[in-house]
């Protein structure tokens, strides 16, 4: 398939023209006279240089490489079928949709945006986060920074006993449960051929602790909406954890939040007052 320039440059126009500054969290400002972003805004969002996204608008420049495209698809909040136009008028087959896609949903990035004083994520169904706010990296760390089976947080939870600090010793076992059976549900559902059953075997040859429970064949344990955590900076955190679900690719938005006049409510008010300052 060839790049189509010309169709390339008015997809990528038209969408930044449609776009406002509240549908990515910007904000609007004065004296705003630009249709929509300006360019220099959409190559920030795509993590692109602002000349090569101009170049792109001006039928220039070299072809996209598929991370690119991707990058380029979640900046512009496209939807699946806007994605995968893009990846065509790119030259490029679109990635296969289903379960394990890591292309966000316009409508839940726009939640998401709105979430600025409240730590919260958006993970696939394998606890891989694509997106976190800033209060929810002040929280949880960068979450988004891990590459291969380590993007996996239950696969983490085995591989790496260090990712356990943040909970209390008491939640270790509930919660060793609950990333096991749940990966038994997945490797069910998915087949022998998923990511899923990809990372069970991973665990059944590296980890004790996961080999034990597999073999218990438990399906069906559920986390707790209450979250006991330790943040090395603010010591104990409760948190409630509540979930939105994005059906058609299987990502959960999860919003932690702390009930009001408690200490936890006060920790996290201070833990976002230096984000408040620098926006």
């Amino acid at each position: 398939m060839l790049i189509d320039r010309g169709g390339l440059a008015e997809f990528l126009r038209k969408r930044r023209e449609a776009l406002q500054p509240e549908d990515v969290g910007l904000p609007r400002g004065q004296n705003r006279r630009t249709a929509g972003l300006r360019r220099e805004e959409v190559a920030a969002l795509c993590h692109m240089s602002i000349d090569y996204y101009e170049r792109l608008e001006r039928e220039r420049g070299p072809r996209p490489s598929t991370q690119m495209v991707a990058s380029m698809a979640q900046g512009l909040r496209l939807t699946l079928d806007e994605r995968d136009h893009l990846f065509r008028l790119t030259g490029h087959q679109p990635p296969a949709r289903g379960m394990t896609g890591e292309h966000v949903s316009p409508g839940l990035l726009r939640v998401l945006d709105r979430l600025d004083d409240t730590p919260a994520e958006i993970v696939t169904e394998l606890g891989q986060t694509l997106r976190q706010t800033a209060l929810g990296v002040a929280v949880f760390g960068d979450a988004t920074a891990y590459t291969g089976p380590m993007r996996s947080r239950g696969y983490r939870w085995f591989a790496d006993p260090g990712s356990r600090r943040i909970y209390v010793p008491e939640d270790h076992a509930p919660l060793s449960w609950m990333y096991a059976a749940g990966l038994r549900r997945l490797v069910t559902l998915r087949g022998p051929d998923s990511e899923a059953a990809y990372f069970a075997d991973l665990l059944l040859a590296e980890s004790e602790e996961f080999r034990g429970l597999w073999d218990r064949h438990q399906i069906g344990v559920r986390p707790d909406e209450v979250k006991n955590l330790i943040h090395p900076e603010l010591g104990p955190l409760v948190l409630h954890c509540q979930t939105m679900l994005d059906q058609a690719q299987s990502h959960r938005l999860l919003v932690y939040t702390a009930e009001p006049g408690t200490e936890s409510y006060d920790k996290l008010h201070r833990l976002s007052q230096p984000m408040v300052h620098r926006s």
